[in-house]
């Protein structure tokens, strides 16, 4: 995809991607509370959307505030997030968030991507959607699906999530950067799957190089 062709392209996919569920984090981030998007946010990591829903809709009743959540046996809050991956890792992380938010931000999710990276089992990936999502500011999030597709479509050439954020922040422009995620995550869940992409159904097919694709449909 050349880059003069990514405007129409993105503008196709604000249309088509209204047909399909929106993805799970931007869901709960309607609430505009940022610490419901870091948290269910570090539900998700290798979690299907539908376990991740359920999962962080059973935590904020039991804990809806960094504070409140200190307050709980980590055996309570594991059987809440159960059967999201890593459940028992998870938990501790999110303790570990918690005590950090109450020790040196106040209880408040920090706004700035530096202070977000310094807690304690947050990466690139959770920070910048965080960021989006949470507190509105500008990001790049850069998921498997916004990896993979973004070298689907030959607009980068990368071999690894951190060279695709890198890479996009030097080439897409910054008033794409806050709904790329969404874009991309919503179209790779429904239609630009991992294996054998739905190509005859795809609305930027023609701007899209296919680099890598061996079997489509």
């Amino acid at each position: 995809m050349r880059p003069a062709e990514l405007p129409g392209a993105l503008r196709r996919l604000r249309k088509a991607v209204k047909a399909w569920r929106t993805p799970v984090v931007t869901e709960i981030s309607r609430c505009r509370d940022p610490f419901h998007v870091l948290a269910s946010c570090l539900l998700s990591l290798r979690t299907r959307d539908e376990v991740t829903e359920a999962a962080s809709e059973r935590l904020f009743a039991l804990a809806d505030t960094p504070g409140k959540l200190l307050q709980r046996d980590p055996r309570l809050v594991e059987k809440a997030i159960y059967p999201v991956a890593f459940y028992r890792n998870k938990t501790r992380v999110l303790f570990d968030v918690c005590r950090n938010l109450m020790d040196h931000h106040q209880g408040e999710v920090p706004d700035t991507l530096e202070s977000l990276l310094k807690l304690k089992g947050v990466g690139r990936k959770t920070a910048n959607l965080t960021l989006i999502l949470g507190h509105g500011r500008k990001g790049i999030c850069v998921d498997t699906h916004v990896h993979r597709i973004s070298n689907r479509w030959g607009y980068v050439k990368t071999k690894a999530a951190n060279e695709t954020e890198t890479a996009l922040r030097k080439k897409l422009p910054e008033r794409y950067w806050m709904e790329y995620n969404d874009l991309l995550v919503t179209f790779g869940q429904n239609l630009c799957k991992p294996i054998s992409p739905l190509c005859s159904q795809c609305c930027v097919v023609e701007c899209c190089r296919r680099v890598g694709v061996k079997h489509h449909r």
